[in-house]
């Protein structure tokens, strides 16, 4: 019996609505560099996951815990911030506030189901899926963000 892994399935909110993305098992690589906070509690996931987003071609901070993510707010303005899944419910749930306090034009991230019905988060995805799905749903979150900047400005 061969195993056949199905595609990722992966929420985006655009314009307050969840939209549904099935993600293919191909790596993306960036169509424009974006600057990412990635934040994790885990040293080692943090390391792994933030290379292979680097090799996708954007520019990471990575940083250990809430600590790490606070800090790093104050010391410089971000593209996307990205919540990882080791991170605690607690720390998934007040840190969005604090990014877009921040720089209300930065998009987050959450790495967990519970990410869903936060009212300032702008995606999430399931934590375990790959690394593939992961940087697909940062270009579809960029690529929304993009279309509607175009469409305001008309």
């Amino acid at each position: 019996m061969t195993y056949t892994p199905r595609p990722a399935l992966v929420t985006v909110k655009a314009r307050g609505q969840e939209c549904p993305l099935h993600t293919g098992e191909k790596p993306l690589m960036a169509t424009s560099k974006l600057n990412i906070l990635y934040g994790e509690s885990e040293e080692d996931v943090l390391a792994s996951q933030a290379a292979l987003i680097q090799k996708a071609g954007h520019q990471v901070k990575a940083v250990l815990g809430r600590k790490g993510v606070e800090e790093a707010l104050k010391q410089g303005k971000f593209d996307l911030v990205i919540l990882g899944s080791s991170m605690n419910k607690n720390d998934r749930h007040h840190l969005p506030y604090m990014v877009k306090k921040s720089n209300e034009g930065t998009r987050v991230l959450v790495m967990h189901a519970d990410g869903a019905r936060h009212p300032q988060v702008d995606g999430m995805i399931d934590s375990g899926r790959t690394i593939e799905a992961l940087l697909e749903t940062i270009a579809t979150m960029m690529s929304q963000q993009k279309a509607m900047a175009a469409g305001a400005g008309r």
